[in-house]
Protein backbone atom coordinates (compact mmCIF):
# COMPACT_ATOMS: atom_id res chain seq x y z
CA UNK A 1 0.00 0.00 0.00
CA UNK A 2 2.77 2.26 0.55
CA UNK A 3 4.51 1.80 -2.49
CA UNK A 4 1.11 2.20 -4.36
CA UNK A 5 0.68 5.53 -2.44
CA UNK A 6 4.62 6.86 -3.11
CA UNK A 7 3.79 5.83 -6.69
CA UNK A 8 0.42 8.06 -6.82
CA UNK A 9 2.32 10.66 -5.60
CA UNK A 10 5.35 10.81 -7.87
CA UNK A 11 2.84 10.03 -10.99
CA UNK A 12 0.82 13.61 -9.00
CA UNK A 13 3.98 15.59 -9.17
CA UNK A 14 5.10 14.40 -12.47
CA UNK A 15 1.46 15.65 -13.79
CA UNK A 16 2.11 19.40 -11.90
CA UNK A 17 5.66 19.57 -13.55
CA UNK A 18 3.77 18.64 -16.69
CA UNK A 19 1.06 21.32 -16.65
CA UNK A 20 3.97 24.32 -15.15
CA UNK A 21 6.57 23.28 -17.71
CA UNK A 22 6.46 20.41 -20.20
CA UNK A 23 9.84 21.14 -21.41
CA UNK A 24 11.05 20.02 -18.01
CA UNK A 25 9.91 16.14 -18.96
CA UNK A 26 12.13 16.34 -22.07
CA UNK A 27 15.30 16.84 -21.39
CA UNK A 28 18.61 15.50 -22.99
CA UNK A 29 18.78 11.70 -22.45
CA UNK A 30 22.50 11.46 -19.93
CA UNK A 31 23.59 8.64 -21.74
CA UNK A 32 24.31 11.67 -24.67
CA UNK A 33 28.31 12.08 -24.48
CA UNK A 34 29.78 15.78 -25.17
CA UNK A 35 31.62 14.98 -28.85
CA UNK A 36 33.79 17.53 -30.94
CA UNK A 37 34.36 17.22 -34.43
CA UNK A 38 37.69 17.52 -35.45
CA UNK A 39 37.16 19.57 -38.51
CA UNK A 40 36.78 22.50 -35.90
CA UNK A 41 40.53 22.59 -34.79
CA UNK A 42 41.67 21.93 -38.81
CA UNK A 43 44.53 24.38 -38.36
CA UNK A 44 46.03 22.27 -35.80
CA UNK A 45 45.50 18.29 -36.06
CA UNK A 46 47.59 18.01 -38.99
CA UNK A 47 50.61 19.43 -37.24
CA UNK A 48 50.52 17.71 -33.92
CA UNK A 49 47.50 15.02 -34.13
CA UNK A 50 48.33 13.41 -30.69
CA UNK A 51 48.76 17.03 -28.68
CA UNK A 52 45.48 17.97 -30.12
CA UNK A 53 43.47 15.07 -28.90
CA UNK A 54 45.15 15.35 -25.85
CA UNK A 55 43.80 19.01 -25.34
CA UNK A 56 40.43 18.10 -26.88
CA UNK A 57 39.90 15.91 -23.75
CA UNK A 58 41.15 18.06 -21.44
CA UNK A 59 38.90 20.66 -22.97
CA UNK A 60 35.73 18.45 -21.42
CA UNK A 61 35.41 16.02 -24.62
CA UNK A 62 33.87 12.65 -24.19
CA UNK A 63 34.01 11.30 -28.28
CA UNK A 64 35.12 12.79 -31.58
CA UNK A 65 34.05 12.69 -35.00
CA UNK A 66 37.15 12.27 -37.57
CA UNK A 67 37.36 13.98 -40.60
CA UNK A 68 39.75 14.19 -43.90
CA UNK A 69 40.95 9.96 -43.70
CA UNK A 70 42.98 8.97 -46.90
CA UNK A 71 44.44 5.45 -47.38
CA UNK A 72 48.16 6.73 -47.81
CA UNK A 73 48.14 9.32 -44.77
CA UNK A 74 45.45 7.79 -42.62
CA UNK A 75 44.31 10.31 -40.24
CA UNK A 76 46.77 13.10 -39.99
CA UNK A 77 49.85 10.85 -40.30
CA UNK A 78 47.79 7.78 -37.85
CA UNK A 79 46.93 4.83 -38.85
CA UNK A 80 43.05 3.61 -37.99
CA UNK A 81 44.83 1.64 -35.03
CA UNK A 82 47.19 4.26 -33.76
CA UNK A 83 44.13 6.92 -33.52
CA UNK A 84 42.48 4.24 -31.72
CA UNK A 85 45.28 3.84 -28.89
CA UNK A 86 45.57 7.75 -29.15
CA UNK A 87 41.61 8.54 -28.50
CA UNK A 88 42.13 5.75 -25.42
CA UNK A 89 45.32 6.75 -23.56
CA UNK A 90 43.04 10.16 -23.36
CA UNK A 91 40.49 8.53 -22.48
CA UNK A 92 38.15 9.29 -25.78
CA UNK A 93 36.48 7.49 -28.47
CA UNK A 94 34.96 7.91 -31.87
CA UNK A 95 31.82 6.87 -32.75
CA UNK A 96 31.94 8.70 -36.37
CA UNK A 97 33.55 9.87 -39.30
CA UNK A 98 33.84 12.07 -42.47
CA UNK A 99 34.42 10.33 -45.17
CA UNK A 100 34.68 11.82 -49.30
CA UNK A 101 32.74 9.36 -51.30
CA UNK A 102 32.20 11.34 -54.24
CA UNK A 103 34.15 8.40 -56.39
CA UNK A 104 31.11 6.39 -54.92
CA UNK A 105 28.29 8.39 -54.98
CA UNK A 106 29.22 9.62 -59.01
CA UNK A 107 29.11 5.52 -59.60
CA UNK A 108 33.25 6.08 -60.89
CA UNK A 109 33.96 3.41 -57.74
CA UNK A 110 33.84 1.36 -54.67
CA UNK A 111 37.07 2.68 -53.19
CA UNK A 112 36.89 5.52 -50.89
CA UNK A 113 33.90 3.58 -49.51
CA UNK A 114 35.59 0.70 -48.94
CA UNK A 115 38.75 2.25 -47.56
CA UNK A 116 36.37 4.14 -45.19
CA UNK A 117 34.49 0.76 -43.82
CA UNK A 118 38.36 -0.54 -43.33
CA UNK A 119 39.10 2.72 -41.32
CA UNK A 120 35.91 2.83 -39.44
CA UNK A 121 36.50 -0.49 -38.29
CA UNK A 122 39.69 -0.11 -37.35
CA UNK A 123 39.34 2.47 -35.03
CA UNK A 124 35.96 1.64 -33.41
CA UNK A 125 33.36 3.91 -34.99
CA UNK A 126 29.62 2.52 -35.52
CA UNK A 127 28.99 5.37 -38.50
CA UNK A 128 30.42 6.32 -42.03
CA UNK A 129 29.29 9.99 -42.71
CA UNK A 130 29.18 11.14 -45.75
CA UNK A 131 30.17 14.90 -45.67
CA UNK A 132 28.82 16.42 -48.18
CA UNK A 133 28.75 16.28 -52.38
CA UNK A 134 28.98 17.86 -55.53
CA UNK A 135 26.36 20.10 -55.61
CA UNK A 136 26.62 21.21 -59.41
CA UNK A 137 25.75 17.44 -60.43
CA UNK A 138 22.27 18.10 -59.17
CA UNK A 139 20.44 19.74 -62.02
CA UNK A 140 17.01 17.34 -62.52
CA UNK A 141 15.14 15.68 -59.89
CA UNK A 142 16.36 11.92 -61.61
CA UNK A 143 19.52 13.19 -60.10
CA UNK A 144 18.27 13.51 -57.13
CA UNK A 145 16.91 9.84 -56.53
CA UNK A 146 19.95 8.31 -58.30
CA UNK A 147 21.92 9.84 -55.49
CA UNK A 148 19.15 8.17 -53.14
CA UNK A 149 19.36 5.25 -54.65
CA UNK A 150 23.53 5.34 -54.03
CA UNK A 151 23.47 5.80 -50.12
CA UNK A 152 21.07 2.98 -50.40
CA UNK A 153 23.64 0.85 -52.01
CA UNK A 154 26.54 2.42 -49.48
CA UNK A 155 23.95 1.28 -46.68
CA UNK A 156 23.73 -1.99 -47.25
CA UNK A 157 28.04 -2.13 -48.18
CA UNK A 158 28.12 -0.72 -44.25
CA UNK A 159 25.39 -3.00 -42.87
CA UNK A 160 27.34 -6.35 -44.32
CA UNK A 161 30.12 -4.65 -42.79
CA UNK A 162 28.10 -4.17 -39.37
CA UNK A 163 28.32 -0.10 -40.00
CA UNK A 164 25.74 1.67 -40.45
CA UNK A 165 25.84 4.95 -43.15
CA UNK A 166 24.73 8.69 -42.72
CA UNK A 167 24.60 11.71 -44.34
CA UNK A 168 25.48 15.11 -42.97
CA UNK A 169 23.63 18.00 -44.49
CA UNK A 170 24.42 22.02 -45.77
CA UNK A 171 22.22 23.85 -47.28
CA UNK A 172 22.21 23.42 -50.89
CA UNK A 173 19.89 20.02 -50.17
CA UNK A 174 17.17 22.48 -49.20
CA UNK A 175 17.80 24.59 -52.42
CA UNK A 176 14.79 23.10 -54.90
CA UNK A 177 15.64 21.45 -58.48
CA UNK A 178 12.40 21.50 -60.32
CA UNK A 179 10.76 22.09 -57.77
CA UNK A 180 11.91 19.98 -55.36
CA UNK A 181 14.64 19.93 -52.83
CA UNK A 182 17.30 17.28 -52.62
CA UNK A 183 16.77 16.72 -48.43
CA UNK A 184 13.29 15.46 -49.32
CA UNK A 185 14.28 13.13 -51.68
CA UNK A 186 16.95 11.31 -49.31
CA UNK A 187 14.48 11.56 -45.99
CA UNK A 188 11.71 9.64 -48.39
CA UNK A 189 13.88 7.36 -51.09
CA UNK A 190 16.45 6.03 -48.61
CA UNK A 191 15.92 3.06 -46.37
CA UNK A 192 15.55 4.34 -43.03
CA UNK A 193 17.09 0.30 -41.97
CA UNK A 194 20.13 1.33 -44.12
CA UNK A 195 20.31 5.50 -43.94
CA UNK A 196 20.32 7.53 -41.14
CA UNK A 197 21.10 11.47 -41.21
CA UNK A 198 23.65 13.71 -39.00
CA UNK A 199 21.50 17.25 -38.47
CA UNK A 200 23.57 20.15 -38.73
CA UNK A 201 21.48 22.42 -36.96
CA UNK A 202 23.70 25.57 -38.36
CA UNK A 203 23.03 24.50 -41.77
CA UNK A 204 19.53 23.51 -41.39
CA UNK A 205 18.53 27.08 -39.91
CA UNK A 206 20.65 29.28 -41.98
CA UNK A 207 18.54 27.45 -44.84
CA UNK A 208 15.45 28.85 -43.40
CA UNK A 209 14.22 25.64 -41.94
CA UNK A 210 13.25 24.39 -38.44
CA UNK A 211 15.44 22.13 -37.18
CA UNK A 212 12.40 20.84 -34.52
CA UNK A 213 9.83 20.67 -37.49
CA UNK A 214 12.29 18.18 -39.46
CA UNK A 215 12.83 16.16 -36.19
CA UNK A 216 8.91 15.64 -35.59
CA UNK A 217 8.62 14.79 -39.40
CA UNK A 218 10.91 12.47 -39.36
CA UNK A 219 11.48 10.75 -36.39
CA UNK A 220 14.47 8.47 -35.23
CA UNK A 221 16.40 9.38 -38.79
CA UNK A 222 18.34 12.00 -37.04
CA UNK A 223 20.69 9.58 -34.81
CA UNK A 224 23.69 12.61 -34.97
CA UNK A 225 23.48 15.95 -34.75
CA UNK A 226 25.92 18.81 -35.65
CA UNK A 227 25.62 21.66 -32.75
CA UNK A 228 27.01 24.84 -34.62
CA UNK A 229 26.22 28.24 -33.24
CA UNK A 230 25.18 31.18 -35.59
CA UNK A 231 26.68 33.90 -34.75
CA UNK A 232 24.32 37.18 -33.48
CA UNK A 233 26.68 40.03 -35.86
CA UNK A 234 27.02 37.86 -38.50
CA UNK A 235 24.78 34.58 -39.47
CA UNK A 236 27.87 33.37 -41.71
CA UNK A 237 29.82 32.94 -38.43
CA UNK A 238 29.88 30.54 -36.14
CA UNK A 239 30.32 31.05 -32.23
CA UNK A 240 30.51 29.38 -29.06
CA UNK A 241 27.42 27.12 -27.72
CA UNK A 242 25.13 29.35 -26.05
CA UNK A 243 25.87 32.49 -27.60
CA UNK A 244 24.38 32.95 -31.04
CA UNK A 245 21.62 32.71 -32.06
CA UNK A 246 20.07 29.24 -32.20
CA UNK A 247 17.66 28.18 -29.38
CA UNK A 248 19.65 25.37 -28.81
CA UNK A 249 17.32 24.52 -25.17
CA UNK A 250 14.37 23.92 -27.09
CA UNK A 251 16.13 21.62 -29.43
CA UNK A 252 17.95 19.78 -26.74
CA UNK A 253 14.43 19.36 -25.13
CA UNK A 254 13.01 16.98 -28.04
CA UNK A 255 16.51 14.97 -27.70
CA UNK A 256 15.37 12.10 -25.83
CA UNK A 257 12.33 11.61 -28.58
CA UNK A 258 14.13 12.43 -31.02
CA UNK A 259 16.69 9.13 -31.51
CA UNK A 260 19.90 11.44 -31.58
CA UNK A 261 22.52 9.50 -30.36
CA UNK A 262 25.37 11.43 -30.21
CA UNK A 263 25.98 15.00 -30.57
CA UNK A 264 29.26 16.50 -32.09
CA UNK A 265 30.53 20.70 -31.45
CA UNK A 266 32.05 22.35 -34.25
CA UNK A 267 32.87 25.50 -35.07
CA UNK A 268 34.94 26.99 -37.89
CA UNK A 269 35.40 30.52 -37.34
CA UNK A 270 37.32 31.65 -33.65
CA UNK A 271 37.07 35.10 -32.44
CA UNK A 272 39.24 34.00 -29.46
CA UNK A 273 41.60 31.08 -28.85
CA UNK A 274 40.51 28.23 -30.04
CA UNK A 275 40.86 25.32 -26.86
CA UNK A 276 39.11 28.08 -25.04
CA UNK A 277 36.48 28.09 -27.21
CA UNK A 278 35.50 24.79 -27.52
CA UNK A 279 36.45 24.49 -23.96
CA UNK A 280 33.82 27.11 -22.95
CA UNK A 281 31.27 25.40 -25.31
CA UNK A 282 32.02 21.52 -24.10
CA UNK A 283 31.03 23.57 -20.94
CA UNK A 284 27.72 24.75 -22.15
CA UNK A 285 26.94 21.76 -23.48
CA UNK A 286 27.34 20.03 -20.00
CA UNK A 287 25.74 22.06 -18.15
CA UNK A 288 22.44 24.02 -19.95
CA UNK A 289 21.66 21.42 -22.11
CA UNK A 290 22.51 17.80 -20.68
CA UNK A 291 21.91 18.38 -17.42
Amino acid sequence: MTQRRDFLKQAGLLSAISLMNPGLLLAAPSSLKVGLQLYTLREYIDKDPKGVLAKVAKAGYQEVETYGYSKDKGFWGLSAKELKSVLAANGLTTSAGHYGLDDFISGASQDSLKAAIEAAKACGQAYVVVPSMDSKSLTKVDDLKRVAGKLNEAGRMCKAAGLKLAYHNHNFEFKPVDGTMLYDVLLKETDPALVDFEMDIYWVVRAGQDPLKLIAQHPKRFTMWHVKDMEKADPEHNTEIGNGTIDFKKIFQQASTSGVKHIFMEQEYFAMDAYKSITQSAAYIKKSLLS
